[in-house]
């Protein structure tokens, strides 16, 4: 860690991973009342429980992209961050936001909107607390020492994401109206400014992890923004097959949709040979193996199983299924998550000067983390599988199909319980670094990264 203020990231950390924590406890709500122990029923409906697991999944990843850009936009501009009181009073206001929020939809305080169901005004409040955000990382670069491709796309990134959450703030009467701009957030931001995000976070990881000419990576990520744009923003086409749009979009959302998969790839490709001509081994391994690990999964969940069921003549037997469960659980936590722990396993050593990364516990977190979300993924597939036959071909009723496919959830759940056990660990080896400190900062003229950290932890 080079400056004072990327500390501020400390916070985001800890917040982003408490609430997957909770995320994680709703699901499991949601995964034993699918095998009829429902207990909670009458304090917590299926529908709330399904409403805070889904809306924690945003607020959460939010949280660590911010996080993740008040560590990097500091080195990437070579100064400190603009005003750290602002970033703190920053952090506050989203935190309150988010309790206030997650109590709401206890009481069903939300619009029945998907994905966008916090009250209107928190809205506005959330708009508040992003351009107090953007403000504060937009000066840190305007202001910085050097401009970076890196630290320009995380910013463009950021300022995209919060630009299309204004499309989800206007009311319509009509459905589908209210549809088509409703994917206008929820679409692109998964499936394009998320993914340019992504790609900034992942190019200065492999910088910092690989110790690769940074001119390489960021002419790669030039390719991986491009082929985002192409293929990300007209592949909303596959949200728009049965909401009563033109039909023109079958043919649009079908042929970008199979493109999309091609960003992905191009991720996972870039990354293995970023890692593979450095020739460097960073003390790192547990960063090194999250960051790798996001560029592989996110191809396989978001990339290849997204395409597996977005073309029209298939989405028409698996729409509203849980085939789409089974696409977005491993898709957002290979593209997304493990990248918000990969930023994270960087970021913590830098930050602590604590060398706790090549430990039994970080190795465990990894694989138990990702073959239980591999399983869970298995039986959601299974499940939904299943329904579209009995459902869709054979015609059976729904709650009969639902009685019938309860089965696969308890293999589920068992898949869940791996899962948990992973983020468990992670987080057990997040508390053993302890705070932040400034001891721990490494001068800005000592050199590389791998370099300085190698030398400074030798000691420690």
């Amino acid at each position: 860690m080079k400056y004072k203020s990327q500390k501020i990231a400390y916070l985001f950390f800890a917040t982003c991973l408490l609430l997957l924590s909770l995320q994680i406890v709703y699901g499991f709500i949601m995964g034993f009342a699918r095998i009829g122990m429902d207990g909670l029923h009458d304090w917590l409906p299926y529908n709330v429980a399904r409403t805070t697991h889904t809306n924690l999944l945003v607020v959460w990843l939010l949280t660590g992209f911010m996080g993740a850009a008040y560590f990097m936009i500091p080195d990437e501009a070579g100064r400190e961050l603009y005003s750290p009181k602002l970033a703190i009073i920053q952090y506050a206001s989203w935190v309150l936001v988010g309790v206030v929020a997650v109590i709401g939809f206890h009481f069903q305080w939300w619009e029945g909107r998907k994905f966008l169901e916090i009250p209107r005004p928190l809205d506005f409040l959330v708009v508040v607390n992003v351009l107090l955000f953007l403000f504060n990382i937009g000066m840190t670069i305007w202001q910085g020492k050097r401009f970076s491709t890196t630290g320009l796309v995380m910013f463009f990134g950021l300022f995209s994401a919060a630009l299309l959450y204004l499309p989800g703030m206007i009311y319509f009467d009509n459905q589908t109206a209210d549809s088509f701009f409703r994917w206008w957030v929820v679409h692109l931001w998964v499936e394009g400014v998320w993914e340019l995000i992504m790609g900034a976070i992942l190019a200065y990881l492999l910088i910092k992890l690989t110790g690769i000419d940074r001119e390489v990576v960021e002419k790669w990520l030039y390719v991986v923004v491009g082929l985002t744009f192409l293929s990300g923003i007209l592949g909303t086409g596959h949200h728009y097959y049965w909401i009563g749009t033109p039909g023109y979009w079958l043919m649009v959302g079908g042929v970008f949709s199979a493109l999309e998969p091609l960003a992905f790839l191009a991720m996972a490709i870039w990354a293995i040979q970023m890692y593979r001509k450095s020739g460097r081994q960073h003390p790192n391994q547990i960063g090194l193996y999250w960051t790798m690990g996001c560029a592989i999964m996110s191809f396989v969940g978001a990339g290849f199983l997204g395409f597996a069921h977005t073309w029209p003549q298939v989405n028409q037997w698996t729409h509203g299924t849980l085939v789409t469960a089974m696409h977005g659980h491993m898709a957002f936590w290979g593209a997304y998550a493990m990248l918000v722990l990969a930023i994270i396993a960087y970021a913590m050593p830098m930050m602590t000067g604590r060398k706790l990364w090549n430990n039994l516990t970080g190795y465990l977190a990894f694989w138990t983390a990702n073959i239980g979300m591999v399983g869970m993924t298995g039986a959601l597939a299974v499940a939904g599988i299943s329904q579209v036959y009995l459902e869709r071909k054979l015609g059976l009723d729904f709650l009969v199909v639902q009685k019938e496919i309860q089965v696969h959830f308890v293999g589920m759940l068992l898949a869940a319980s791996l899962f948990a056990t992973g983020i468990i660990l992670y987080i057990i080896n997040f508390i053993r670094f302890g705070l932040p400190k400034d001891e721990a900062m490494i001068p800005e003229d000592s050199g590389d990264d791998v370099a300085a950290l190698n030398t400074r932890l030798q000691t420690a």
